[in-house]
């Protein structure tokens, strides 16, 4: 048996869903399937082929590890709150991994695409933002930096799980959402109808 952890990474965040399954450093499995709808009904038919291909149980995970963005809120929402669910059925913990600490590279500013030309982007020495595409361009010009926001890298999952390998032991807190832009649906402005007493 081995005393490498079992740990399961996945993300919902963009028009995806990922997944991969480490031991250690070795990855035993991985999907990566490009979705912009049913993330919430493809994610555990995934996650449940990726355990049969490495030839594990649930039971056998070590940990959980989950993006929690910033992205779409829908798919983040979802991955979320899957691993929350799995780790409380399983007895587990689930580590919150966000993108901006998956895309970390030497020499490159992490950021990840967002609608209407802006960029999720953490600028150095600053907290991760919301801003137009033309002033992360510019910051990252000015800082020396290479810049190629990525919505969907290859190893996403990989590296979520990578992370959450290293922190579990340490984990007490539930991983939760990270969004950084307020949400595109509203409550209706409109005043509730007045009822009349008849």
């Amino acid at each position: 048996m081995s005393s490498e952890p079992l740990v399961l990474g996945f993300d919902t965040s963009a028009a995806h869903c990922a997944a991969a399954l480490l031991r250690g450093p070795a990855v035993l499995a991985s999907r990566f399937e490009e979705t912009s709808r049913g993330q919430a009904e493809r994610l555990m038919p995934i996650l449940e082929d990726i355990l049969e291909e490495a030839g594990v149980s649930w039971g056998a995970l070590d940990a959980i590890g989950v993006g929690v963005g910033p992205g779409n809120f829908t798919g983040i929402r979802i991955a979320v709150s899957a691993a929350r669910g799995l780790a409380l059925g399983l007895q587990i913990p689930a580590v919150g991994v966000n993108g901006f600490e998956v895309r970390r590279a030497p020499g490159s500013l992490a950021a990840i695409p967002a609608p209407r030309d802006q960029v999720y982007a953490a600028l150095p020495g600053e907290a991760p933002r919301l801003m137009p595409l033309l002033e992360a361009t510019d910051a990252a010009r000015v800082a020396g930096l290479t810049f190629a926001p990525e919505a969907s890298p290859a190893d996403l999952a990989q590296r979520i799980a990578e992370l959450a390998a290293q922190r579990y032991p340490d984990t007490t807190k539930a991983p939760a959402p990270l969004y950084l832009r307020a949400a595109d649906a509203a409550p209706a402005r409109d005043l509730p109808p007045q009822l009349i007493d008849g």
